[in-house]
């Protein structure tokens, strides 16, 4: 792990920091290459029922380290093996079996933005901006990432981002979709308090199991074949399934 992102984990949260705030936030390669072991800790701790995804000192990220380009793109092949690492990271994170929440102030910009694509949900601050930045450099946004993309506000909204590199504010990404919800600074975590108290009363396997079949529709699958069956199916044997409708008879809340 490198000290430039962190993990922290407090009972049902965990919280994976990007930590370089003088570089608001740039994700170098070392970075990339420790977020897969990061999210490994996340879903072997049963406590956790939600990631925080988040930059420190006011920037999300600032997208990858373009100091490092002379080196990670010296030759075709140290050029593919760091693409490589980049999207082994965001696909983990994308594959991530429980919510994961994307906190969202500052500058969110190229790969900052295929970070927060690659979290289910995404909490911004007023002030943030957004920009999806390959084109200035003559790069191309890799296939996994144009489809999260696509998948979260459309093609044309694709098209326009990604032909102009344009700077996105903070109302306009919400009014596009490339967020899910805005507040004022002093409000962020306040917003994501709730929601993880929302989230949190729910099922964790009702949450996992519904991000996987979900998954499983942006993969392409349009209807339902065994497997998806026998997802839907199996609930209704389940530990959690008891507790909750017992808790509805009994008009409590269920203890998950």
């Amino acid at each position: 792990m490198t000290e430039a992102i962190t993990l922290e984990t407090d009972g049902r949260v965990a919280r994976l920091v990007l930590d370089r705030p003088d570089k608001r936030n740039a994700l170098n390669e070392a970075m990339w290459q420790a977020i897969p072991g990061l999210l490994e800790q996340v879903e072997a701790d049963d406590r956790v029922r939600v990631l925080i995804v988040t930059g420190r000192g006011g920037s999300f990220a600032a997208g990858a380290d373009i100091s490092e380009f002379e080196d990670v793109y010296a030759t075709p092949d140290r050029a593919a093996a760091y693409s490589r690492t980049i999207a082994r990271a965001l696909d983990a994170l994308a594959a991530v079996s429980k919510p994961v929440l994307a906190r969202i102030e500052g500058a969110c910009v190229g790969g900052g933005y295929a970070l927060a694509l690659a979290c289910d949900l995404r909490f911004a601050a007023l002030g943030s901006r957004f920009a999806i930045t390959p084109g200035k450099l003559g790069l191309l946004y890799p296939f996994n990432d144009l489809k999260r993309l696509v998948d979260l506000a459309g093609v044309s909204t694709a098209k326009d981002l990604l032909f102009t590199a344009r700077m996105v504010g903070d109302k306009e990404a919400l009014a596009l979709g490339l967020i899910d919800r805005l507040e004022g600074p002093e409000a962020l975590d306040e917003a994501l308090a709730a929601y993880i108290d929302l989230i949190c009363a729910g099922s964790a396997r009702s949450a996992r199991m519904t991000k996987a079949m979900l998954a499983r529709i942006a993969a392409g699958q349009a209807e339902d074949d065994a497997e998806t069956e026998a997802m839907f199916l199996d609930a209704f044997s389940s530990a959690d399934f008891d507790e909750g409708y017992r808790a509805f008879l009994e008009k409590r809340k269920p203890r998950f």
